[in-house]
């Protein structure tokens, strides 16, 4: 049985670990064509003022097409703006598409780092494997987030927890009504400055269990980062907030017992012995890399990390009998979160505890800014 504290690296943390080329040599890849009317100096002042999550976006996205025959080309970064799609478009109908989420940092000395890009260029192409859809060189998912933080550099933010999300999206664009994979498709990247992604903060927030609702099943595309599975989340995370709660979690398809994950973030459990639990990897989790980073963090800590399922009556009980003392979410809008209330048509508990959730989201956030060290090799300079 394992002690928690060995780790056999998954095949997206060893993909995501290979080393990367400079960001100046892979930005090359895309050609740059300046904003002829980029945003107001007040426009953008008010931008950076509010960080409203999705709220503004940069003034440029970077873009590139596949075609069967040519593979990837077309590799720009071009001003934001609507896009041209036929409504015949394959997207729109067989919903193959899938995306990534991804922040850029500035420091104190002004530099502006990402965080672990190679793990996400590497669950962006399982995503697309999963998807029927091509995957694309590391080096130039990596040269698009380049290419685009270089030019829209001054959309970075400087507060303490704020950030650049970018946004790397890929979608069949293929005008055709025939159901098969795609011959054409648009890989997209765009960019919006933000700041906590909710707006209390650390504040816990509240959970409501869903009973009735399945994010995914076996062999579905629950690993897949698709927009698909994030529609299906929607009516019971509707359903959640308007009995007065912040977050939805869902339990497994097959049993309806076992906990998975929230509409988009991971889950933690923390045990009155220090251990901590989070569910495993089945095929229908979405393999998150804060996940992943706060399971490192832990474990290099001396903190027992089990993967392993969790039955969601054996946790209320734990919850009842103080054994749990604490529940957090974790993703990269988000980062970390403490879940200070879980609740279903059959109980609803208090969890009060964080002091374990504060203290994980002080490392990673640290690290991700620079204030602390990153043995890990996580960080990658943009500019």
């Amino acid at each position: 049985m394992s002690d928690g504290l060995s780790h056999n690296m998954t095949a997206l943390e060893t993909e995501g670990a290979r080393a990367l080329p400079a960001a100046k040599d892979v930005a090359q890849r895309f050609e740059v064509q300046p904003h002829p009317a980029p945003a107001s100096e007040e426009a953008w002042a008010k931008a950076m003022d509010d960080l409203s999550f999705g709220a503004a976006y940069s003034d440029h996205m970077a873009r590139a097409i596949w075609t069967r025959g040519q593979g990837w080309h077309s590799k720009q970064v071009v001003p934001f703006g609507p896009l041209t799609l036929s409504p015949a478009a394959a997207v729109l109908h067989y919903g193959q598409e899938i995306f990534e989420g991804m922040k850029a940092y500035r420091h104190d000395d002004g530099s502006i780092w990402t965080f672990r890009p190679g793990y996400n260029a590497a669950r962006f192409n399982a995503s697309a494997r999963r998807m029927c859809m091509p995957q694309m060189e590391v080096d130039d998912f990596v040269g698009a987030i380049s290419a685009l933080v270089t030019e829209d550099a001054k959309w970075v933010p400087t507060p303490f927890g704020s950030s650049l999300y970018l946004r790397p999206v890929m979608f069949a664009s293929e005008a055709f009504l025939g159901v098969h994979a795609a011959a054409e498709y648009t890989f997209l990247t765009i960019a919006t400055p933000v700041g906590l992604y909710f707006k209390d903060g650390l504040s816990p927030v509240s959970i409501w269990v869903s009973d009735g609702f399945h994010r995914a099943g076996p062999g579905g595309t629950g690993a897949a980062k698709t927009g698909g599975n994030y529609a299906g989340a929607l009516l019971p995370q509707e359903e959640a907030a308007d009995a007065g709660f912040d977050q939805v979690c869902f339990l497994d398809a097959r049993e309806n017992q076992y906990l998975e994950e929230l509409g988009g973030m991971n889950v933690f459990v923390v045990r009155s012995d220090g251990s901590v639990r989070t569910p495993s990897l089945t095929g229908t989790i979405l393999e998150g890399s804060t996940r992943s980073a706060i399971i490192r963090l832990l474990r290099d800590r001396g903190t027992p990390v089990f993967e392993e399922r969790i039955r969601l009556a054996d946790l209320v009980e734990d919850i009842k009998r103080g054994e749990v003392i604490e529940m957090f979410a974790c993703g990269t809008a988000a980062v970390v979160t403490p879940i200070g209330r879980l609740a279903s048509k059959d109980f609803d508990l208090e969890i009060p505890g964080s002091a374990l959730t504060l203290s994980i989201y002080n490392q990673l956030v640290g690290i991700q800014n620079g204030h602390e060290p990153d043995p890990y090799h996580w960080l990658y300079r943009l500019v």
